[in-house]
């Protein structure tokens, strides 16, 4: 068998069982890299080359970087904005959905869009209750016609661009494509909008999160913490000023105050106070008693009562400062027998004790002795829960990280995570250094400037993604080195012969888009454009239709999601499977051919006797 017939029976195995959705797209993907060494058509380092490849390290800074935006509360702010701009209407928010990643395509490429807003799609799906599978789809295609609307856009417009300076025409202007790409937008928001709901799946995917949203209200009726909480304002008469907080407490537990405890500081500027900073005048003490015990507390500190209602009670226990964490005492925790009350503050000094539970009822406010599958809910500082999370002793409910990205939006380090995102933006735009330099400086700042803690950069990289990827880029190797590509190629020219240019056209885009459900759209078209001139020059057809022709194909991989790292990106959370891409694809790939065939060589005139002069 010759080492072509070799690497279409591999490709063709990989599809079936990519197709029969019973083995991990990964683990078929490396397999079919290592059949490619096995039958010695790739040696070890071409077999292995994608996993050094710059394109791996580019999607993973870029997961690092959207994690930091999501970890800071920007996901939460914009899915905010998009939940109270499209309201329940689905149509509505898909389209803002799509514009905006087709827009942000334009400035940090389709990876990159799909990475920033797949985590605020997400969270907008649950808040809505939206299936995710009909949403999650459209944000990558969306994100193919944005890759058409400037010239760095896509590396395929710089690819076309450069081959166009080689054959002595001048280069693709920034916006030359813009228009193409505007006519692709357009049309794939109509099918979308028109067909989407019909062609998409509406089933749910096991790995959506939890709505966090209302997250702290929830936790405060379940643990009563609004039940005998009060606010009471320190006073220049107070004794307190120029007390620290370890002090007050101390006093607290010396007099005869039964049931009292104190939850939190916050100052005038209702910002939480440091554990030893002193209590100043105008301060504010939360504290929890019965009201008969704290009018005498306020009798005889110098304290005044503030009243609020329960939103500015929470306020005031959860915000960008502070929050909650619900944790259970696993079997064997070694703080089984421990003795704690609600109010007390945990061995460290960080955390505050607001509650205890016990198979479903509240404990306290009494000395209780903690039992296994005992739940406690603590009260401090994002960065003291955080640290408190990795006790072997307790089992966190759910991470302070993922509440906090999800129910604070704009929190502490969203700006500096949105100016590293733009500076990100500004060196992808501009072209100052590699894609992949700029991707990886933005990960790195991220950590660096304490946005991003390392442990949650790992976590936020999808590696099924990452060697998903890099397993791939073989077979492009491979189907260029054994001439697969080639023949395929030299088959079409023969086919279209001296048929129409617009013939010409339609053979190029079915080719290009063809390869492009199987490899990737950089590796077809450093396939494809040798032919596409050689075709244009044959037929005496300007280059510079057949090469914006390529372009059009390349960004149209709908059918699969291998070929492509937007799609892949979005399978997992929409729980697609592999035949799901190509009910919808199909439409937006007609639209894609009429585009191609017609619209670009009205735009990329063909010369006499076929269209006006170029």
């Amino acid at each position: 068998m010759s080492d072509i017939a070799i690497t279409f029976a591999i490709i063709g195995g990989m599809v079936v069982l990519f197709i029969s959705n019973r083995v991990p797209v990964a683990v078929v993907a490396l397999c079919a890299a290592l059949l490619l060494y096995a039958t010695g058509i790739l040696d070890l380092p071409e077999a292995l080359a994608g996993f050094g490849d710059t394109t791996i390290l580019f999607i993973a800074s870029l997961f690092v970087v959207s994690a930091s935006l999501d970890a800071s509360g920007v996901t939460a702010w914009v899915g905010k904005v998009l939940v109270r701009q499209a309201g329940q209407d689905r149509a509505r928010l898909l389209l803002l959905t799509m514009l905006l990643a087709a827009m942000l395509t334009a400035m940090i490429g389709s990876s990159g869009a799909t990475a920033a807003l797949l985590p605020v799609l997400v969270l907008v799906a649950v808040r809505l209750r939206q299936p995710p599978a009909q949403l999650m789809m459209p944000l990558a295609f969306a994100s193919y016609s944005g890759s058409m609307l400037v010239l760095t856009g896509s590396l395929v417009n710089v690819l076309i661009s450069d081959a166009a300076v080689e054959q002595g025409m001048p280069a693709f202007g920034f916006f030359e494509m813009s228009l193409i790409g505007v006519a692709l937008l357009l049309g794939h928001l109509a099918i979308v909008l028109l067909f989407g709901a019909r062609l998409l799946p509406t089933r749910l995917s096991r790995g959506m999160p939890e709505d966090l949203s209302r997250h702290s209200g929830r936790l405060s009726e379940q643990y009563g913490l609004f039940e005998d909480l009060h606010q009471l304002e320190v006073t220049a008469a107070s004794p307190f000023i120029g007390t620290p907080r370890a002090a007050l407490e101390l006093r607290l537990e010396g007099r005869n105050h039964p049931g009292l405890s104190l939850i939190a500081i916050r100052g005038p500027d209702r910002v939480g106070l440091a554990r030893h900073r002193p209590i100043a005048a105008g301060d504010t003490l939360i504290m929890r008693g019965e009201a008969a015990v704290v009018q005498g507390f306020m009798a005889e500190n110098g304290l005044a009562p503030r009243l609020a209602g329960r939103p500015q009670l929470n306020e005031a226990l959860f915000n960008q400062d502070t929050g909650f964490m619900e944790v259970v005492l696993p079997p064997r925790s070694g703080l089984i027998g421990e003795t704690v009350f609600p109010g007390m503050i945990t061995e460290s000094g960080d955390l505050v004790i607001l509650g205890i539970q016990r198979r479903g009822e509240r404990l306290g406010p009494g000395q209780v002795a903690l039992a296994a599958g005992d739940t406690l809910l603590l009260q401090g500082t994002w960065e003291a829960l955080e640290e408190q999370s990795q006790d072997p002793n307790v089992l966190v409910v759910t991470a302070p990280s993922t509440l906090r990205g999800q129910a604070i939006p704009l929190g502490t380090g969203s700006r500096r995570a949105i100016a590293i995102l733009l500076l990100m933006v500004g060196l992808l735009a501009s072209g100052a250094v590699p894609s992949v330099v700029a991707a990886l400086l933005a990960a790195c700042a991220v950590i660096l400037l304490g946005v991003l803690k390392v442990e949650r950069a790992y976590r936020a990289i999808n590696w099924n993604i990452l060697i998903m990827i890099a397993s791939l880029i073989p077979l492009s190797t491979a189907m260029y080195k054994t001439g697969a590509a080639g023949l395929i190629a030299e088959t079409l020219v023969a086919v279209v012969g001296e048929a129409s240019p617009y013939a010409l056209l339609a053979g190029l885009f079915l080719l290009t888009a063809g390869l492009g459900q199987l490899i990737s759209s950089t590796a077809t078209a450093l396939i494809v454009i040798p032919v596409a001139i050689a075709a244009a020059g044959a037929m005496q057809v300007s280059p510079r239709t057949a090469l914006v022709t390529v372009a059009v194909g390349a960004a149209a991989s709908f059918l699969t999601p291998i070929a492509s790292s937007a799609s892949l990106m979005v399978q997992g959370p929409g729980g697609y499977r592999f035949g799901d891409y190509w009910r919808l694809g199909l439409p937006l790939l007609a639209w894609s051919f009429l585009v191609a065939v017609f619209l670009v060589p009205f735009l990329f005139p063909f010369p006499w006797p076929f269209g006006r002069a170029a």
